[in-house]
């Protein structure tokens, strides 16, 4: 069964039988914002987010981003997807529109934590985005293998904010856990939210 995430919450990423999984995969999905049409119908803008991940070291530097630019990160640990321009129509479709595979055994030991970053690539702002969220699977997404979700709301207080830090996998003795954030920030690009990761949200 999956578990449904609150802001703050830490899971540990473990097999129902026990143990540490090996290897997930984390769907990120989101919704189109819907306008009202000319004539009182309505109208979906697409919404271009860009998810990707920062793995840092324990002292809080930077080793290497996976993002829409670099699908791959140089250890070959971890693969995204490509690049979703839309988002989802007419509510959650159930699908993912990117996906984060990390081999969580291939990770080099000096990366300690793994940033989970949403960046708005046409500064759409997130208080007009009707959701987003993300899906750990064990194993490959979209096959029934959902471990965990985290669900954004539309919040208040997400208006005029274009990027988010959606949570961070990091290690935890010998193995893996997962901090669900869903924090709005003024930040206006990939480079500086990694930067606010690293100041705020790192531990």
């Amino acid at each position: 069964m999956s578990i449904s995430l609150a802001k703050g919450q830490r899971i540990s990423l473990e097999k129902e039988g026990g143990g540490s999984l090996d290897y997930i995969e984390i769907g990120v999905n989101w919704g189109a914002i819907e306008k009202r049409g000319l004539f009182g119908g309505k109208k979906h803008v697409a919404v271009d987010l860009d998810a990707s991940v920062g793995m840092f070291d324990a002292q809080g530097n930077l080793v290497d981003t996976v993002w829409f630019r670099q699908l791959k990160s140089k250890c070959g640990s971890i693969h995204h997807s490509g690049d979703d321009r839309t988002g989802d129509t007419g509510g959650d479709d159930g699908q993912d529109n990117e996906v984060i595979k990390i081999n969580l055994n291939q990770v080099p030991g000096d990366v300690t934590t793994l940033a989970l970053v949403l960046n708005s690539f046409s500064q759409q702002n997130f208080g007009d985005i009707p959701f987003a969220g993300i899906r750990i699977h064990n194993g490959k997404a979209g096959t029934g293998s959902e471990f965990a979700k985290f669900d954004v709301a539309n919040d208040p207080t997400f208006s005029g904010k274009v990027s988010m830090i959606m949570g961070s996998v990091y290690r935890h003795n010998s193995s893996w856990k997962f901090r669900s954030i869903g924090a709005a920030i003024a930040e206006k690009d990939l480079k500086t939210s990694l930067a606010a990761f690293s100041r705020d949200y790192a531990n």
